[in-house]
């Protein structure tokens, strides 16, 4: 009887543990890659090459990201982790998932008022600081010191190699992300039936005021096809 009460409380666990498998943050090493010309050609592959070649690249370092390729074109390249995703909801599981990595390149008005978003979550991060604490944080930073969000801001997600979940469809699909004020996702027509368009729920005011719009390339940043269904 001991032995099937043993059994039957460590299947539980871990019935439990796989609905949510990463509550709390990982050792930092896990999110770190070691092969720093790695991390680089992975940030580099989220967009064409005529436009990464010529991009700043910024790698993760256990102090925050640090420039490693200084470009010319005002892009900005870089992996990032599964805490720039949602706090709360079905979307937040991946949060702390240390094996996360969303090659984005941004174009240069994301660079000044999207990329800060990505520096201020990650230095909360590497504090040490709960879901919670960087919640707060975001709202202090966007009452003193966000930039304005600036027309025209978006970045490519089209890397073959981006892992972005667990659950057999890491590398989802290659992508445009447009980001806007906070407005209906109608407004778009976003997630309608046969819309392209599709309302990411990254931000969505919590806690940033900012909505993200993906738009499906149809193709990776290689070159070859990456076809979407229809929805």
């Amino acid at each position: 009887m001991v032995l099937v009460v043993v059994l039957i409380t460590a299947w539980q666990a871990l019935a439990q543990d796989a609905k949510t498998p990463y509550l709390t943050m990982a050792p930092l090493d896990q999110y770190l890659m070691p092969d720093r010309n790695a991390e680089i050609a992975l940030a580099q592959s989220a967009a064409p090459e005529a436009i990464s070649r010529d991009a700043d690249v910024l790698v993760l370092g256990k102090h925050g990201y640090e420039t490693a390729v200084k470009g010319k074109n005002g892009f900005v390249c870089l992996v990032e982790r599964g805490w720039m995703g949602p706090f709360n909801g079905e979307d937040a599981a991946n949060f702390w998932n240390p094996k996360i990595r969303g090659p984005v390149c941004y174009n240069p008005p994301a660079v000044r008022s999207i990329l800060p978003l990505t520096y201020k979550r990650t230095e909360m991060v590497l504090a040490g600081q709960s879901k919670a604490q960087i919640i707060d944080g975001i709202r202090t930073f966007i009452k003193q010191g966000l930039p304005p969000l600036e027309p025209g801001a978006m970045s490519y997600m089209m890397s073959k190699e981006q892992y972005l979940t667990d659950d057999g469809h890491h590398n989802w699909m290659a992508h445009l992300m447009f980001y806007t004020p906070l407005m209906d996702g109608p407004v778009w027509g976003a997630d309608l039936s046969n819309s392209p368009v599709m309302l990411n729920p990254q931000f969505s005011g919590a806690p940033e005021p900012i909505d993200v719009f993906m738009l499906p390339a149809g193709w990776w940043s290689d070159g070859t096809a990456n076809p979407v269904r229809a929805r």
